[in-house]
């Protein structure tokens, strides 16, 4: 397949019912963010097609429901299936759109494979629990139902892992799904859609645009749930919206997590652990290692070490052999420039990058970069700076490293790299995040669930407590002998008020 042709094809299109149909909205550019060349559009979805979206999504997952939870689990099988098979094509479209490296958008495309696959059997060997009744001779249990039909609003961080990691879930447990993607990354995401050919028509539905074509989906009264990924700004606002009809919400805001370097750990293999969390996708991870705590006793090998490690990165073009791609946009870039100015202007100093790298005159290219001389005060310690940068603290113990890990409104992950059990299980204790990696940065399980705390968000994706993000639990009590009931009326005299009449 012609990557870049079916770009072409794919422009001003939406996908509803099963099917891809031009949009009536105006349309929106896309720009290659390595080349800053257009290489498609994408359309600003009018009410009226939300509208009808949503009473072909209420229409599917009604039939949707209705089929054996053996049944449903091969369709998604099969999902699973195009997926892998698309895998070559997805890849390239992924980076061609959003910038990051061949090789991560291949990997990602695997993950999402595996969080289907892992959905299509956890989802039909619990729907429910039988539980001990509590009057003899009854039966007592819970059943899980869908909620309904489900808005997804994805960023373009990870569009197609989050995409899956909801869908599967949301689709398992019998909901119907409309996929809002990001503006940077709709065209891949529409491409995405065929690989869900197999499920009905209607059931995984793909609407395009900006902040319009989201406050519809999240406002309308017949979207039951929400699952969102995106900045604390709007994700309050999101919440505020589900809030008014306590509409269920699965929020994933922003992270800035800690990353702590004991002096029992290998520098040299820290230090790489360290470039990987930091500068993966150029930095653009939620999870990424944005306040790097380093003992002094290890603090100035670490810093050499890591140096070394971010220098030997290839930057360029993802679809060459490089180790980062560009950011994802022009304005991304601008974003996170001011934020590294403003750390240089509170004092920070630059170990290694702090601009563009040379010869990259095209494209939203930036340097990987490591800070040093940074204190906890300063701006990017406390902000999510969302791009590669290392910025490193001095720390004189693991109680102060875990102090100034705590002293945030985020809680997503942490890291610790020790080799002393105490010290990791101090920190698996004591960190108030909602994921510790203790030597394994940014490691994810589809049977682990994934989300954080604070202002990072609340809800869970992954594992059984994502499934049941996505469904309703029903308490059920039968008495098969329809017998008269214990503590019935009238009432014993007996049981009365002792100063009564």
């Amino acid at each position: 397949m012609d990557v870049v042709a079916r770009h072409r094809t794919l422009s001003r299109q939406i996908y509803l019912g099963g099917a891809f149909r031009p949009s009536a909205g105006p349309t929106i550019p896309v720009l290659n963010p390595a080349t800053e060349e257009v290489i498609g559009e994408i359309a600003e979805t009018t009410p009226a097609e939300i509208e009808e979206a949503i009473g072909l999504a209420r229409v599917a997952q009604r039939a949707w429901w209705a089929r054996s939870g053996a049944e449903r689990a091969d369709i998604m099988h099969e999902v699973t299936r195009a997926t892998r098979e698309m895998n070559a094509v997805l890849a390239e479209s992924l980076t061609r759109e959003q910038g990051k490296t061949y090789k991560e958008a291949m990997d990602e495309i695997g993950w999402c494979a595996s969080a289907m696959s892992y959905y299509a059997e956890i989802s039909r060997q619990e729907g429910g629990r039988v539980h001990g009744p509590s009057a003899p001779g009854q039966l007592h249990l819970t059943l899980k139902e869908p909620l309904g039909v489900v808005a997804a609003i994805i960023p373009f961080n990870y569009p197609y892992l989050l995409l899956f990691w909801q869908v599967a879930a949301a689709v398992g447990a019998g909901n119907a799904v409309i996929i809002k993607p990001s503006d940077l990354t709709s065209l891949s995401t529409l491409l995405l859609m065929e690989a869900f050919a197999a499920l009905p028509p209607g059931l995984v539905q793909c609407v395009t645009g900006r902040g319009e074509a989201g406050r519809g989906l999240v406002a309308h009264e017949d979207i039951a749930g929400v699952a969102f990924t995106g900045s604390v700004t709007t994700a309050q606002a999101v919440a505020a919206e589900c809030a008014r009809t306590f509409k269920p919400a699965l929020i994933e805001a922003s992270g800035n997590d800690p990353f702590i370097v004991m002096p029992s750990a290998p520098v040299e293999i820290t230090a790489r652990g360290c470039a990987f969390a930091a500068f993966l996708n150029a930095g653009q991870v939620c999870t990424s290692a944005e306040r790097i705590y380093v003992h002094e006793a290890v603090h100035d090998r670490f810093v050499s070490e890591l140096v070394t490690a971010a220098q030997t990165l290839r930057i360029g073009n993802g679809l060459g052999k490089v180790d980062m791609g560009p950011m994802v946009s022009e304005r991304e870039r601008d974003r996170y420039e001011r934020i590294l100015a403003r750390a240089i202007q509170q004092g920070a100093t630059v170990a290694c990058g702090g601009g563009r790298p040379r010869g990259l005159n095209r494209g939203w290219f930036t340097d990987a970069t490591v800070l040093t001389g940074v204190t906890p005060e300063m701006d990017i310690v406390n902000d999510e700076s969302f791009g590669p940068v290392a910025p490193i603290v001095r720390v004189r113990s693991l109680d102060e490293a875990i102090e100034l890990a705590n002293r945030s409104r985020f809680g997503l992950g942490a890291n610790i790299y020790t080799a002393d059990l105490a010290e990791a299980m101090r920190a698996v204790n004591e960190i108030q995040s909602g994921m510790v990696w203790v030597n394994v940065p940014l490691l994810d399980n589809d049977a682990v669930p994934f989300g954080g705390r604070k202002l990072s968000g609340t809800g869970r994706e992954l594992g059984i407590e994502g499934l049941d993000q996505f469904r309703h639990t029903k308490m059920v009590l039968i008495d098969p002998e329809v017998r008269e009931q214990q503590g019935w009326f009238p009432y014993p005299d007996g049981e009365a008020w002792p100063g009564g009449s």
